[in-house]
């Protein structure tokens, strides 16, 4: 069984939890305690795959910090903002370009991570402070999915949001074996190069 490990990360209030439960139980739950963090777990099965999914939620005063543990940890990261809070914008911003910064030669990662951005709220469409446009950009500029949605009034489309990510991460999966495998037989033609002009001289 595939270990796919997913973070859901954005600013207090944005409904981060309520998508995850929303995607977990098909339900919705509007309020949140937002001073602890929580992993879900559900099994999947997708593309002939049977899936362990892995669910992090953070308490939003830990989704401000270094996200250090979360680069380790996720294979990728949901985003959310609120379509009515323009500050929840800046800080998915700040969290898709931390997410996005090249990696340091001592953590360096195979393949890039799958990144979905999510504008929540779409049912608050009358007092929206962030356009759907600007939203799309900012994923466009830094290679992300992106979508907009209600956790309180699309179940579905919630549910859609998720399988599209995972479906990335298990592309990425695909993409880090093939890499793998090919270093590898590099790696057999190297040595195999060196040794057999040795053996040949002597």
């Amino acid at each position: 069984m595939n270990d796919v490990k997913l973070a859901v990360l954005g600013g207090e209030g944005t409904g981060k939890s309520a998508l995850t439960v929303r995607f977990l139980t098909k339900r919705f739950i509007g309020e949140y305690a937002s001073n602890f963090e929580s992993i879900y777990n559900k099994h999947l099965y997708l593309e002939g795959k049977q899936l362990n999914l892995e669910i992090y939620d953070p308490c939003s005063q830990k989704a401000k910090c270094s996200l250090a543990s979360e680069l380790h940890w996720a294979d990728g990261f949901v985003i959310v903002y609120d379509i009515s809070d323009r500050s929840s914008f800046a800080s998915a911003k700040a969290l898709i370009y931390r997410i996005r910064e090249p990696p340091t030669s001592h953590c360096k990662r195979a393949v890039e991570s799958a990144v979905l951005l999510v504008g929540n709220k779409q049912d608050l469409c009358h007092v929206r402070e962030v356009g759907w446009e600007e939203g799309r950009k900012l994923a466009l500029d830094n290679r992300c999915q992106f979508c907009e949605l209600s956790a309180a009034e699309q179940s579905l489309e919630v549910e859609t949001m998720f399988i599209r990510i995972i479906k990335d991460i298990l592309t990425n999966f695909k993409l880090k074996e093939k890499r793998r495998s090919s270093g590898s037989k590099s790696m057999a033609k190297l040595i195999n190069n060196v040794f057999g002009k040795r053996r040949k001289s002597v």
